[in-house]
This record gives structure tokens, sequence and C-alpha cells, in this order.
């Protein structure tokens, strides 16, 4: 009789289990790195788009709403390949780590810089500086078709039929990494979808990003990769057009959705503390790559660009931002620089 209670309180603890709601993919939710900080402030200022707000409109917020799935552990690629246990002087949560000046290319902090691993929604970066460079009309309107459902078939408010500009697309891929947006840009680019991404390739090999390979504009696929090193080119790359930097670091923006309103705001949550003067930055997750998160700064005048790859914790690539700084800081940001490495034979895992 015990054993058979004891079975059945068994199922009825996994069954509960089973129920529990986890985060979905970061790169889909824009308050996925919500409450990083206490010291964070709320957004400045709110982006509005497609003038004001009828009367009777209903105001929410995007993706709050978290699937019912079994919470269950996926280690990263670094995290298989032992990328974890590599010591460095700050004790960072990011499996992989570079800081370099972005005026001298000095190398300032270095840690597995030349692994290369998937970067999950830092690929929207690369969407976004193919979109720039084509030239396309960003006041042209745009509708989200099934493509994007099957694609980048995540949880979104952006439903097939509707329309939104080119220009607020790119925002919402770079401020909240919306995939149905990010997969819109690539589908509606002269050629369609499959030269979009030779595109992206194309562009990659002109920066030099030899590590670098792309198989979508969101970032949901895994075989998306790059290096730390590779990825220190593409910020530079991508900080070059101020309307990336805006939208990037944009800390909200209001949709009118039917009769709603959908509040989107920015995946990194750092864009709103006033003590951090970012330029530019991008956050990325999938199970395969880990948290993993690109900015441009300024610290201490200097202009300093940081890559964090397989980041374990919902808020620990900001922590380690936020170690990297006060590491700068407190070294004046060169006197105790690390000399530019010697060229290793890079690796792929």
């Amino acid at each position: 009789m015990r054993l058979i209670v004891s079975t059945l309180i068994g199922s009825c603890i996994l069954a509960a289990i089973a129920c529990v709601p986890v985060d979905s993919v970061a790169s889909t939710k824009p308050g996925a790195n919500a409450q990083a900080s206490r010291t964070i402030t709320k957004a400045k200022a709110t982006n509005r788009v497609r003038g004001t707000i009828p009367a009777g409109r209903t105001t929410i917020k995007a993706n709050r709403k978290k699937p019912l799935i079994a919470r269950i552990f996926a280690p990263s690629e670094g995290h298989l390949a032992g990328l974890h246990r590599g010591d460095d002087r700050l004790d960072l949560a990011s499996s992989v780590a570079l800081v370099v000046d972005q005026d001298t290319n000095e190398v300032l902090f270095k840690k597995n810089e030349h692994a290369v691993l998937p970067i999950a929604s830092i690929t929207k970066l690369m969407t976004a500086l193919v979109t720039v460079d084509a030239g396309l009309p960003l006041d042209e309107e745009l509708q989200v078709s099934q493509d994007e459902l099957v694609r980048a078939g995540i949880r979104s408010n952006l439903r097939p039929g509707f329309e939104m500009t080119r220009g607020t697309a790119l925002h919402l891929a770079l401020m909240s990494s919306e995939n149905r947006a990010a997969q819109l840009l690539g589908r509606t680019y002269p050629g369609g979808l499959s030269r979009f991404v030779e595109a992206m390739n194309a562009r990659a090999r002109l920066l030099g990003m030899d590590d670098s390979h792309f198989e979508d504009p969101t970032g949901l696929s895994h075989a998306n990769r790059s290096s730390a090193s590779d990825l220190v080119r593409l910020v530079k790359a991508a900080y070059e057009h101020p309307v990336i930097r805006e939208y990037s670091v944009s800390g909200e923006l209001e949709l009118p959705v039917g009769r709603r309103t959908v509040s989107y705001r920015n995946t990194n949550r750092l864009t709103d503390n006033p003590d951090w003067d970012i330029g530019l930055q991008k956050t990325g997750y999938i199970s395969a790559a880990g948290r993993c998160l690109v900015m441009q700064a300024v610290i201490e005048g200097k202009r300093v660009v940081m890559v964090f790859l397989d980041s374990v914790g919902k808020y620990s690539r900001l922590g380690d931002a936020q170690r990297i700084r006060e590491f700068l800081q407190a070294s004046g940001v060169s006197k105790q620089s690390v000399p530019a490495p010697a060229e290793p034979a890079r690796r792929s895992l």
C-alpha cells in the first residue's frame, strides 16, 4: 500500500514539475533581462510609432505569457566543451569574453576569444547591417506573412497580415530582439530570404570575420556561429550607422496592434542605467549559445567594445559587463591592458 501511495505522489510531483512555466527564448522576450540591477532606472523616454494612441485602446506588454513546458537544462556548446572551466582574474560567468579599445584595437581583457560558438540573436546585428547597407527605404510598408510564423514561430504579437514599416521591423529586431521582425527583414530583401543570407555571409567576409557563418536572420539556428574576435568587427561596423545605434539602445516602443497597444522594451536593462554610456548593444539567447551580449560603451573617456558569449544565468552577462567596467575604471582603462595575443589556431566547437 505504501509503495502504491509513494508511486502516486511521485507521479503527481512529476506532473506538477512539467507544468512549471519557463522563459521562452530570450531573443523574443523584450523584458527578458528585467531587474538585472537594482540601480537600473526606468527608460528615459518612450518611442512611439504611428501617432497617438486612440481612446479606448488597451496597452499591454509584449510576450508576457510563458509556455507551460518542463524546465529542462540543456547545456550550451561552450559548456559541453569545458570552456566555462577556464580561469580568469575577474571570475566572469561567461565562457567567452573580449574587450577591445574601439579606436586603437588594444585588447583590454580576453578569455577564449577565438572559440567559435553559436551566437543566437547577436545575429540580428548582421541582419540590421545588411538591411541598412542595402539602402532599402525604412518607411516602406511590409506585411507579416505565414512565412514568419513558420520560420520564426516563437510566441509573438506580430501575426500574419500585420503591417509595419521596415524601420519599425528594424527597431523591434534590434531593441527587443523580435524574431518575426528579423525574419520579415530577410524575406522582403531583394531576391528573398536566400539572397539575404548570402548577403550576410558576404558582408562577414568583407569584414574579415573568418570564424563566422550565418544560416538565418534571427539567430534561432545554432548554425549561426562566430567568435568574440569576429564579433568585435561586427560591432564596429554596425556602430558606423546612426540608425542601428539609435534603435539598439532605445528604451521602449509602443506599437498599435488592432485595438491594443503592445509595449516593447529593450532586452538589455543596462541601457536604462544612467551610470552607463552605451552607444550600441545586442543580447542573445538559445540553449546552444547560452546568454550572449555585445556592447559599445564609453568608460573613463575611452570607447570600448565588449563581447560576452555563453554566460550562465539570466542576468550574469550584465554582471560580467559591470565587472569589466569596474576593472577598467580601476585600471584607468589602458594601464593594465593585456597585449594583443599572437594568432592561435582557431577551433570550432
